[in-house]
C-alpha cells in the first residue's frame, strides 16, 4: 500500500517558474528608480568633470610658470597638484560607492514587493516550488509559468 501511495505524493506537488526580470522591467517604480539613478550619476559625472577641469587648469598654469619658479615653489605646486589628483580619485571612488548604495536603497523595496507577490501567488496556487526562469536545467510540461499571475498581483 505504501508503495502505491508514494508515486501519488510526487504528482501532488506543483512547480512553477517566474521571470522576475520581465516583472521588474514592467514596473513603473523601476523606471522611476532608473531615472533617479541616471540623474545622480549625471550629477556625479559633472562634479568629477569640474574637478578634472580645475586640475587641468592648474597643471597648465604650473607648466607656464615652471621655468620662473624656484625649487621650493615648484615642490609646493607639485604637491598641490598631487593632492588634487588624489582628491579626484577619492571623489570617483566615493561617487561609485554612493551610486551602489543608492541603487540598493531604491531597488530593495521594489524587490520586496515582487517577492511578496510571488509568495502570494505561490500560496494561492498551492505551489511546492516557484523557480526563477532560466535557473532550472530542465522544465517539464508540468511546470507552470506564473509570471503573468505575479504581475497581476502587483496591479
Amino acid at each position: 500500500m505504501l508503495l502505491l501511495c508514494a508515486p501519488m505524493t510526487m504528482f501532488a506537488q506543483k512547480f512553477a517558474k517566474v521571470n522576475t526580470q520581465t516583472i521588474m522591467q514592467a514596473m513603473p517604480e523601476v523606471a522611476k528608480a532608473n531615472g533617479d539613478m541616471q540623474a545622480l550619476q549625471k550629477q556625479k559625472e559633472n562634479e568629477l568633470k569640474a574637478m578634472q577641469d580645475e586640475l587641468q587648469r592648474k597643471v597648465d598654469e604650473y607648466q607656464k610658470a615652471q621655468s620662473t619658479m624656484n625649487a621650493t615653489a615648484k615642490k609646493a605646486k607639485e604637491d598641490e597638484l598631487n593632492q588634487l589628483n588624489q582628491k579626484i580619485q577619492q571623489a570617483y571612488q566615493d561617487g561609485q560607492n554612493e551610486l551602489q548604495k543608492k541603487s540598493a536603497e531604491l531597488l530593495a523595496p521594489i524587490q520586496e514587493k515582487v517577492r511578496n507577490a510571488i509568495d502570494a501567488v505561490g500560496k494561492a496556487g498551492n505551489y511546492t516550488y516557484i523557480f526563477e526562469d532560466g535557473v532550472a536545467i530542465y522544465a517539464g510540461p508540468m511546470v507552470e509559468d506564473v509570471t503573468a499571475k505575479v504581475q497581476a498581483k502587483l496591479k
